[in-house]
């Protein structure tokens, strides 16, 4: 089973002063023509935002919307009449559908958020504007891969409007989890933080890793680790 290996330091790169992104693919200024996404797995921007400062209303359509904090706390506030603070182990999907408008602000005055902004599109154009929020603990992810969202919503996971299985684990040194990928199925394995072996293939916080062909995934724990898997169909 091969892997492509997008690097971390070979993402794109957005600073603001009160914002430092990562764009693992294409994402507003940033364009490369071999990276503007993997199937209909579009975003995967990592953040960094300032305390007290964040993204001011804007506006969003067609498109699966989820947020992963790693550290810190967002606040969210959108059209729908939602508003929410996602900390770490919340997961949030919003279904921009028809068009929405919702900002996201760093809850802290004195510490920054760290999170991760994912952009899947969906089945079909023209969904009615939706929002899910739910918390899945660390001892939920420890040691195994913990489904957070799925096209059914099945195993208490989020519903995402497009057959896209996402997963996190967190592991330790030495620790391992695996996932078998099915045929007319493909893979991206994305290191939040620490570093990992993925098939024997070294990865680290930021790295990502493709998967085109259906086999088993090994991932490996070379220190304390949080990884993302995203199983989607072809």
């Amino acid at each position: 089973m091969a892997l492509t290996i997008r690097r971390a330091e070979e993402r794109g790169k957005a600073r603001f002063g009160w914002l430092d992104s990562k764009h693992t693919f294409s994402f507003g200024h940033y364009y490369d023509p071999e990276h503007l996404g993997f199937g209909p797995l579009r975003v995967i921007n990592e953040d960094r935002v300032a305390p007290g400062a964040g993204f001011p209303t804007h506006p969003h359509a067609n498109m699966e919307i989820i947020s992963y904090v790693l550290d810190g706390a967002l606040e969210h506030k959108d059209s729908l009449g939602t508003g929410s603070v996602i900390r770490p182990g919340d997961v949030q999907r919003m279904t921009a559908g028809t068009g929405v408008r919702h900002s996201e602000f760093n809850a802290s005055k004195t510490d920054p958020v760290h999170f991760l902004q994912i952009w899947i599109i969906p089945e079909a154009d023209g969904l009615e504007p939706s929002y899910e929020q739910k918390a899945f603990t660390e001892e939920q992810k420890r040691g195994r891969l913990r489904l957070l969202a799925s096209r059914a919503g099945r195993e208490g996971s989020l519903i995402v409007h497009r057959d896209v299985d996402l997963y996190a684990a967190i592991i330790g040194p030495d620790e391992s989890v695996s996932h078998r990928l099915e045929s007319g199925r493909r893979a991206w394995v994305q290191v939040a933080r620490g570093s990992v072996k993925v098939n024997g293939k070294d990865l680290r916080a930021g790295d990502g890793a493709a998967v085109s062909e259906p086999g088993d995934l090994e991932v490996v724990g070379v220190a304390d680790s949080e990884v993302l898997l995203f199983d989607i169909a072809d």
